[in-house]
């Protein structure tokens, strides 16, 4: 009877500090998400590179990062829906979840992009096996032709837009985002931050600063009502499964956003409304990206997230099970806190002024450009917000912007 009260009292300190280190990646995934222009895939070399100064076993470090991953891509959106809202006038190009916060429906965005990033979990811990044991044989075939699997997805996005002179606005920010990343992607610039990289100023000038300078003539975040869903339950998790199906594409395809792999996603489900159903979908195949990216990882031993790759650099072991507890624990705690952060962080955005909101915003891009890339950094970044606006002066849609990975990996560079 004493063997087994030892037994149970060791188990149940195990999970305690299990359940700690999965809240302690929690909190880190709650305050990176918030904060703007910050990547997960920057979050998670930050987390590699302080991880072997944390106290505990690599399998916990492992979880704690996988949770901060988890949470984060729940969180990114409330910053992404408050903070650079354009003037009415321009909503017609705006950002889908823009649209909604021009229009009132701000608060119904935050829950849809909630309902996105949970389902996706749901869908994607029972999709994953089947989807994984597809892509293990399927996966030597996609990296021999991955060039003309990845034309072929370019192709697809040009050919779904709607006139065109889009076609052409996307043609030429695919081009132009294609070159720039051919031209800094392999940089290693001296910078403050030992975990730095050149996607930080790539990622915040091609869609965060155009973003932002197209705001700073807006009015800000308008008065919203309530945040009842506008669309049909069944839409919403068919568009979120649609998405976690979509996440799997992101999870074993180098180079897919989670913004392409949305609409990739969206043309797979006839009646979705465009702007409702693309916050659906692209939260929902952001986070089942996680998901789909640890099984990948398991399976065939290649990271495709930075998260991933952080687990690889500190030598934490893929154990599963501990790894879906805990991405299922914050995964609960991500819903919970999108819908207890969100209205509030539109409200407090709202009263802000917009100008000098947008220019403070602008000036922490180029100083996280300058933290993670030093002084080069911030010449890519003001280099890339300059191609980012390409796309909206002629109708297209932002995400051509992917050829900064996409252009690269095509021609093999």
């Amino acid at each position: 009877m004493e063997a087994v009260g030892v037994r149970l009292g060791m188990g149940l300190g195990t999970s305690a500090t299990a359940l700690a280190f999965v809240l302690g990646g929690i909190a880190l995934g709650t305050l990176s998400g918030l904060t703007p222009g910050l990547h997960v895939n920057n979050l998670a070399l930050l987390l590699a590179s302080v991880a072997p100064a944390v106290p505990g076993p690599a399998r916990l470090v492992g979880a704690a990062m996988l949770s901060a991953g988890v949470v984060h891509s729940f969180l990114d959106a409330v910053p992404a829906l408050a903070l650079g809202v354009p003037d009415a006038a321009m909503a017609a190009t705006a950002l889908p979840g823009h649209r909604l916060v021009v229009a009132g429906r701000g608060r119904e965005a935050v829950r849809l992009s909630a309902l996105g990033s949970g389902l996706a979990v749901a869908f994607a811990v029972p999709l994953a096996v089947p989807i994984t044991r597809g892509m293990t044989v399927a996966y030597p075939v996609v990296r021999n032709h991955l060039p003309i699997v990845l034309g072929g997805v370019v192709a697809f996005l040009l050919l779904t837009e709607g006139s065109a002179r889009a076609v052409g606005g996307g043609a030429a920010a695919f081009a132009g985002s294609a070159t720039l990343g051919h031209a800094t992607l392999d940089l290693s610039p001296t910078a403050p931050l030992a975990a730095g990289g050149m996607l930080t100023p790539l990622f915040a000038g091609l869609f965060g600063a155009p973003v932002l300078v197209e705001a700073l003539s807006g009015s800000g975040v308008p008065e919203q009502d309530d945040p009842v869903i506008a669309t049909s339950r069944r839409i919403v998790a068919v568009t979120a499964l649609a998405g976690s199906v979509a996440g799997a594409v992101v999870g074993y395809l180098p180079g897919v956003s989670s913004a392409v792999a949305a609409v990739i996603a969206l043309a797979l489900v006839p009646g979705s409304t465009e702007a409702r159903g693309f916050v659906v979908a692209t939260s929902g195949v952001n986070t089942a990206n996680t998901i789909f990216a640890l099984f990948a990882l398991s399976a065939l031993g290649t990271p495709r997230t930075g998260v991933m790759v952080a687990l690889q650099e500190v030598g934490a072991p893929v154990n599963l099970p501990l790894l879906l507890a805990s991405a299922g624990i914050a995964g609960i705690a991500g819903f919970l806190l999108v819908l207890s952060v969100g209205d509030r962080y539109l409200r407090a955005v709202g009263s802000l002024d917009q100008f000098r909101l947008s220019m403070a915003v602008l000036c922490l891009l180029a100083g996280l450009s300058f933290l993670f890339a030093g002084g080069v950094g911030v010449i890519v970044f003001a280099v890339a917000a300059l191609v980012g606006l390409v796309p909206a002066q002629f109708g297209a849609r932002r995400v051509h912007l992917m050829g900064v990975l996409l252009g690269p990996l095509m021609l093999g560079l």
